[in-house]
């Protein structure tokens, strides 16, 4: 069942290695780290929400457009279902936030943030509410046609994920899916980047991203969230 719609664009993913016994540290009872070639990733991904809305309902101008920041890590259940879990949301849209926390216990977090679009240059600024830290800045480059990731290639590891897990107050986990085409990937020119929304989470990454990948605009089904 379809309970949801949206459309995600201005996609890009950024990537480093961590220890896996330093993000298995981090995730709740129920949830095991998820590795390609024996390392674990966690990753930076800045886009543009769009047409948000109920399924059944058409989208609203001042509600439906908004930015969102996300910091996340792959992981797999008791069944070995990949997912994602997320240590972060930042989000420009003040209502999207408290629903998403209520509804589906995620760890959103009020924002400032713009996007700038350029054909194809994008600008992305982001500023969290309630802490004190520079603003965080993603400027990247596209151009050409995107393709598909690779079947059990890193890329594909790190893009095609269709399940999210989150948590609430009481540790119950929780499952959720949402369904689009296949990501086609391209790689894009990083022109600048910043570390600080994985620093805010606790990790100390270091160095330039192991993987740059950004992506065409894809539309997005959301089903309904379910006790794991």
């Amino acid at each position: 069942m379809t309970v949801g719609r949206q459309r995600w664009s201005d996609l890009l993913f950024l990537h480093w290695t961590v220890e896996p016994h330093v993000v298995q540290a981090t995730l709740p009872p129920g949830l095991e780290v998820d590795t390609h070639a024996g390392n674990a990733y966690v990753g930076i991904i800045p886009f543009a929400m769009s047409r948000v809305r109920p399924a059944f309902l058409p989208p609203v101008p001042w509600l439906s457009w908004f930015l969102e920041l996300n910091v996340r890590t792959y992981v797999r259940d008791a069944h070995g279902t990949p997912g994602v879990w997320f240590y972060s949301l930042d989000c420009d849209q003040p209502v999207a936030v408290e629903i998403a926390r209520r509804c589906f216990h995620l760890p959103y977090m009020h924002a400032r943030m713009q996007a700038h679009r350029r054909g194809g240059e994008v600008d992305y600024h982001c500023v969290r509410r309630g802490i004190a830290t520079p603003p965080w800045h993603f400027g990247w480059s596209t151009a050409g046609v995107g393709a598909p990731a690779a079947p059990a290639s890193l890329e594909h590891f790190l893009v095609e994920r269709y399940v999210l897990y989150s948590a609430d107050r009481r540790g119950r986990l929780y499952q959720g899916r949402v369904s689009h085409p296949p990501y086609r990937i391209v790689a894009p020119q990083l022109r600048d980047y910043t570390t600080g929304p994985a620093h805010a989470a606790g990790f100390a990454l270091t160095g330039a991203p192991v993987s740059v990948l950004a992506a065409e605009p894809v539309d997005v089904s959301i089903h309904p969230l379910r006790r794991h």
